[in-house]
């Protein structure tokens, strides 16, 4: 009797209807795009790689409320309001229930931010209308992808990329008790990579997804260049071998980020992308024909007894569900509002005016409770299972939740329908350190988010 191999256990895959479409978002030379405290610039003034928005729809059948996934070559919301507002009319336009839309942010930090206009800022006319176009784009690639489905299988496999280090560097100054944001040596990073095969039913690759977590931070202060950062030539690596679309989603990098960064060359991102993007199609060739499994035939007699192992027929899974729940975690007892902008304006220091800015965007978003209703998000795509939220956990949590699951294909994502701060571990807390001044949620968000993660990855796998 034929038995399976101990990897198809881990082997996940959904068959159904999906869809593709990407459109161009690159906005035009001029428009206001800084991104980095220390940036001296304010304006872009030219265009290293095209940006994009790429959906994806799935359904079980035709006729059947598809889940929309959005992949956006964006950095972060500057306010939640601003992301609220740009979700909503995508929810409303698209007539769907909140679980079954994720906007997804590349998290590139070389793009226009993502904020209402502010004419005191040189290049706001250009941003205006830029914002403007983004939700239109957005929705039309969502109805694209929508409306033309085709029958296909979402195959799932694990590999490894160097690509991301540890980025929490004790400073290696004595005198300063501080953690630097940047490449740690003794670090030992998460290398997990996911790849996602969308084939169809002739057996032609139609499209593939990579999940990996790794900070998009090559280019920074001295870049003044539109670009997807790593994001760009990775897809175009896989794109040039599969001829069918690539879709990046970023995986939990609160810690992680390349060894090599903050640069202005833009040659250094292409070079992280093409290294992210060989080892997508190193995973991608590791895979089986679709809707096979390797399985057990018996043994040869030859000079060695031979195990014979061929293709068999695999059904793919049908189920598809999403799941949207909200935990409590506790914020930080930060000033006002009113009280960090008037910091900010009192403020001389260019740097640490950017970090007030920023801070008082947040607060204005989150309020002035003790607590924050995060919202998590997990999709049942046949075997595996999405889960994320508009956060920036550090990739324990990633490493734990596949830990807590060790026989299913968990992809975990952070930036998703919204943005607004990281979720270190408790104990980086009693450390001077960026994600913790940075956050507005305090000490045990990590954890508890978690754990509420834990229980609707439960959830979504108990869906019949």
């Amino acid at each position: 009797m034929p038995m399976n191999s101990p990897a198809d256990f881990k082997h996940a895959s959904f068959h159904g209807r999906i869809g593709l479409a990407r459109v161009d978002i690159t906005p035009p030379i001029g428009i206001y795009s800084r991104n980095w405290g220390a940036a001296k610039h304010d304006v872009a003034e030219s265009i290293h790689r095209p940006l994009s928005l790429t959906a994806i729809s799935l359904a079980v059948n035709e006729g059947d409320p598809p889940l929309v996934l959005i992949d956006a070559d964006l950095g972060w919301w500057k306010t939640p309001e601003t992301s609220i507002q740009f979700r909503r009319r995508l929810l409303e336009t698209l007539s769907l229930d909140s679980a079954q839309l994720i906007f997804a942010l590349t998290h590139t930090h070389a793009g226009p931010p993502l904020m209402q206009a502010d004419d005191s800022l040189p290049g706001s006319d250009l941003l205006r209308q830029w914002m403007d176009s983004l939700i239109e784009s957005a929705i039309d690639v969502a109805r694209q992808a929508m409306e033309a489905p085709f029958e296909a299988t979402l195959d799932w496999h694990a590999g490894r990329c160097n690509l991301a280090t540890t980025r929490d560097l004790p400073d290696p100054n004595p005198e300063k008790s501080r953690v630097l944001c940047g490449y740690d040596p003794s670090g030992n990073p998460d290398d997990t990579l996911w790849v996602g095969r969308i084939t169809d039913t002739e057996g032609a690759i139609r499209g593939t997804l990579v999940n990996y977590a790794c900070h998009p931070t090559t280019l920074a202060a001295e870049n003044t260049a539109i670009s997807p950062d790593y994001i760009g030539a990775m897809r175009e690596t896989i794109q040039n071998v599969t001829e069918a679309p690539a879709l990046f989603l970023l995986g939990a990098c609160g810690d992680l980020a390349p060894r090599y960064q903050y640069v202005g060359d833009p040659k250094i991102a292409d070079q992280h992308g093409q290294q992210l993007g060989f080892a997508a199609l190193a995973t991608l060739k590791d895979m089986e024909p679709a809707g096979t499994q390797l399985s057990y035939d018996g043994a040869l007699e030859s000079g060695a007894p031979l195990a014979i192992w061929k293709h068999q027929p695999r059904e793919s899974s049908r189920v598809l569900a999403g799941i949207e729940k909200t935990v409590e975690i506790p914020l930080k007892d930060w000033p006002s509002a009113d009280e960090l902008e008037r910091q900010r304006l009192a403020c001389t220091d260019r740097a640490l005016e950017e970090r007030l800015r920023r801070r008082r965007d947040i607060r204005r978003g989150i309020g002035d409770g003790s607590t924050f209703a995060l919202p998590i998000y997990a999709w049942r795509i046949g075997d595996a299972v999405l889960v994320g939220s508009c956060c920036e956990p550090y990739s324990f949590l990633q490493q734990e939740l596949r830990r807590r699951f060790p026989d299913h294909t968990i992809l975990c994502m952070n930036l998703i329908n919204g943005s607004v701060g990281y979720l270190p571990p408790a104990p980086l807390y009693d450390t001077d350190v960026y994600p913790v001044w940075q956050t507005p949620f305090d000490r045990g968000c990590l954890e508890t988010t978690l754990d509420a993660m834990t229980g609707v990855i439960e959830d979504a796998l108990n869906r019949p």
